[in-house]
């Protein structure tokens, strides 16, 4: 089994590091998605390499009608898994508020969330940031998401939000596919998206499977609902006076080596047990990069850690071990 992106799989059959006459299954997750972000010249490199013959399978939250050139079948089966009869486990509410007071009201909409899960969505990564620096100026503890950050720090913040190291997370739609975090229980549309396929796959980030999630649009009075919008929706009035929500309960651990150090996730918990005095119950989500690390720990045990493991080695290895930015 060979699992990778366009681009790698096409790097890798130019350079003939495998047979491709072996292959029996092609899956493309988000099919239509590879298209609209650009990978049609690497997926071409792709089938062109194969005999036409495989099993295809073709996964998508949305229908695409016409397929590229290159796929060797022009009519293929459909099989769907909506269930129009299933009760609905999301629920779509809308906030209205004075233009000139939008972003105070989204930080008061989120702050209301109680230290939930939470993804804002703007359509633009302006606005991600202008959001965030008024959540910094209250100290009110997120991420964000865009395609303007470092490879580097855009995990980094995913790392957090899935470590519950903070609750929120503002993004472009570079966060509404491909974010597998099953925990998420609000999607807050900051600015509504002009497609419905857009509107759709953001709001598929909660509700995930035999989960429920609220879905909750903030509409400034100087702005119109898309024509895919139904103006026939709840809306909710919130707290006119901004609280800030307690810290996190965990705190994310920055580590400067990673698996190509061959450090290994037990490797990393066995150190925050054994010199940073650690139990197994304080230790929360651990990840490995290439050559940097990320190990979620109870923030009241913080101090101890650091003090712990300050100046330890890891598999005899000097690593600065930090409290992540």
């Amino acid at each position: 089994m060979i699992i990778g992106t366009p681009g790698r799989l096409a790097d890798h059959i130019s350079r003939k590091t495998f047979d491709t006459r072996t292959i029996r299954w092609v899956v493309l997750d988000e099919f239509d998605k590879s298209l609209e972000m650009g990978f049609e010249p690497q997926l071409a490199v792709v089938f062109k390499s194969l005999t036409g013959k495989q099993n295809h399978l073709l996964t998508s939250a949305t229908t695409l009608d016409v397929l590229p050139s290159f796929i060797p079948f022009s009519q293929p089966e459909r099989i769907s898994y909506l269930n129009d009869t299933a009760p609905t486990r999301l629920t779509l509410k809308s906030v209205h508020t004075l233009s000139t007071e939008k972003v105070e009201t989204l930080m008061r909409l989120v702050a209301g969330f109680h230290q939930e899960a939470c993804l804002v969505f703007c359509n633009h990564r302006e606005a991600v940031d202008r959001i965030s620096a008024l959540f910094n100026d209250h100290n009110f503890a997120h991420g964000i998401l865009h395609g303007a950050l470092e490879q580097i720090d855009r995990e980094k913040n995913l790392i957090k939000f899935r470590a519950g190291a903070h609750h929120v997370l503002i993004a472009t739609d570079l966060a509404s596919r491909g974010l597998d975090i099953p925990e998420i229980k609000h999607i807050v549309h900051y600015q509504l998206p002009l497609q419905r396929d857009a509107f759709v796959h953001r709001n598929g980030r909660t509700a995930r499977m035999h989960a429920e999630g609220q879905a909750y649009f903030v509409l400034a009075d100087d702005e119109m609902l898309p024509p895919y919008m139904d103006d026939n929706i709840t809306e909710v009035k919130i707290n006119p006076k901004f609280a800030l929500p307690p810290p996190p309960e965990f705190v994310c651990l920055y580590i400067s080596a990673g698996k190509k150090d061959k450090i290994s996730k037990g490797d990393i918990a066995g150190l925050l047990m054994k010199k940073g005095g650690l139990n197994a119950d304080q230790i929360g989500l651990i990840t490995t990069l290439d050559h940097a690390s990320f190990a979620a720990i109870r923030r009241t045990h913080l101090k101890q850690a650091l003090t712990g493991i300050k100046n330890e080695r890891l598999k005899k290895i000097k690593v600065k071990i930090e409290e992540a930015s």
